[in-house]
């Protein structure tokens, strides 16, 4: 096999003009990009900015104020690239602020960033150094998100495109969210690759409103609801984030266009603790978040919310009159009645004030069979009367057990709210089954009267005149 030709120079001086081409298209016009500078000639020196490619920059543009080379073989620098036919060449100007007015009007057209520095603001926005030229940027023109102090950008160094350009130069108007949203639409296909179900992204709060928040994560937004901000409940996103703020976030969910993201998710959900840490029976602190018509919802610590229902609260004859008794913000101890992790459900009730403490066992552990116990009436049955006995512990007083005669109308001898006295017959551990008597009350008064009856009787009958004579012959001999 013959050894290969060696190509003629023009070949080769083809092929390199044509590595050059493809090179030079694979970046874009006032695309910023850093490189190596590998030679200075007289007039331009070259960079690598990576690959075998090499890009080429005006001798000119290297220079100091004084005319002195700023640079040596070796170093790194920074530019913009002015143009991508047949070679790449770099502009460090227009990213140092020091462009003239024709390269300024050259960037307007080409739509080339430049860079310049915030002065101070004024009136509906910013005025912006450009080199020796002067500009204004509005006050919607400075980021992709609104900002809540305008001063946090007064001496900040940033690109900008030119998006009018006036007078020579002398009036130019300034974007830099022009600028923003092209790179983050240019970085929404590499980002969108790593936006899957499970990941950790780090993102920026572009807005926050009433229902959560929507996050930048590079091009591409996601949101942020309310309700997987923290696993205690969040009645207002504003206090938790602000619009600029960096987070790092999970996402939950990706449906389309639409991708949900989550915070609280990053920490352990403290309901996977609960069997460890609340028990049935408890007397625990909580806190009021809200009220329903059903009840009112109790935080125990961040993340685990309970439900005192209404039926758990005194009875007064109304409805919402339980709601006299409770209000948001209100710390009270409560005993837990039941729990549900799977649900993710914790049923309390209220432990009326000096009953128990926070910690302890049940207070309602006394309500025991032949205790007598000052309880409310709740309802009316037609089998009997319901009574509250306490939080979350409510008796059934059968009609047999009222001491009432049969034709007696029991809703007006037992109105709804009155307190009645009764001795509980019955009570299962678990409080849901309690038979209570009021009859049984009025047979212990009266087996009391029956014993004070008798025992007045025996002072006075004829059984005991004996005693009596016994009692005055004794005193008739002390006073002889």
């Amino acid at each position: 096999m013959s050894e290969p030709e060696e190509k003629s120079a023009p070949e080769e001086d083809f092929a390199t003009m044509f590595e050059a081409s493809v090179k030079a298209r694979r970046f874009k016009r006032g695309q910023n990009v850093e490189g190596t500078i590998v030679s200075i000639g007289p007039e331009v020196a070259f960079v690598n900015v990576g690959g075998k490619g090499e890009a080429e920059i005006a001798i000119e543009e290297l220079r100091d104020a004084d005319g002195a080379l700023e640079v040596a073989v070796g170093d790194r620098i920074q530019a913009t690239v002015v143009s991508t036919d047949g070679s790449l060449t770099l502009s460090r100007k227009l990213q140092r602020g020091a462009a003239t007015n024709r390269q300024l009007d050259d960037a307007f057209r080409a739509g080339l960033p430049v860079e310049g520095k915030i002065e101070k603001v004024v009136k509906g926005g910013y005025e912006v150094r450009i080199g020796g030229a002067r500009g204004f940027c509005p006050m919607s023109q400075i980021d992709s998100i609104r900002t809540a102090d305008p001063e946090t950008h007064v001496g900040r160094v940033y690109a900008f495109r030119i998006i009018e350009f006036k007078n020579d130069g002398k009036d130019l108007v300034l974007s830099r969210r022009a600028l923003l949203e092209d790179e983050q639409a240019a970085n929404a296909v590499e980002t969108r690759k790593a936006i899957v179900a499970g990941a950790v992204l780090t993102g920026r709060v572009v807005s926050v409103r009433d229902f959560g928040a929507f996050i930048d994560l590079g091009g591409v937004q996601g949101l942020l609801h309310i309700s997987e901000m923290a696993w205690s409940r969040v009645a207002d996103a504003s206090q938790v984030l602000s619009p600029g703020q960096e987070i790092t976030v999970k996402v939950l969910r990706v449906e389309g266009e639409k991708i949900a993201l989550g915070l609280k998710q990053l920490g352990a959900d403290p309901w996977s603790m609960i069997q460890s840490t609340c028990e049935v029976g408890q007397v625990r602190t909580g806190r009021i978040t809200r009220l329903a018509d059903f009840g009112a919802f109790v935080e125990l610590e961040p993340g685990i919310e309970g439900l005192a229902h209404a039926s758990t609260f005194p009875p007064t004859g109304r409805a919402d009159g339980w709601t006299k008794a409770v209000s948001v913000g209100m710390v009270a101890p409560f005993e837990i009645l039941s729990i549900d992790p799977e649900k993710k459900r914790i049923g309390l009730a209220l432990v009326p004030e000096g009953s128990a403490r926070a910690g302890t066992a049940s207070a309602q552990s006394a309500i025991v069979p032949g205790v007598r116990i000052m309880g409310k009436v709740e309802r009316h049955e037609t089998f009997g009367v319901f009574v509250f006995l306490a939080s979350g512990r409510t008796g059934l007083m059968p009609l047999s057990e009222t001491g009432l005669a049969r034709e007696t109308d029991v809703a007006k001898a037992f109105p709804i709210g009155s307190d009645v006295e009764v001795v509980v017959l019955e009570a299962d551990p678990s409080g849901r089954r309690i038979r209570v008597s009021k009859k049984a009350v009025q047979d212990a008064a009266e087996a009391e009267e029956l014993r004070d009856y008798k025992s007045r009787a025996e002072v006075s009958s004829p059984g005991s005149m004996g005693s009596l004579a016994d009692k005055l012959r004794g005193a008739l001999t002390r006073q002889e």
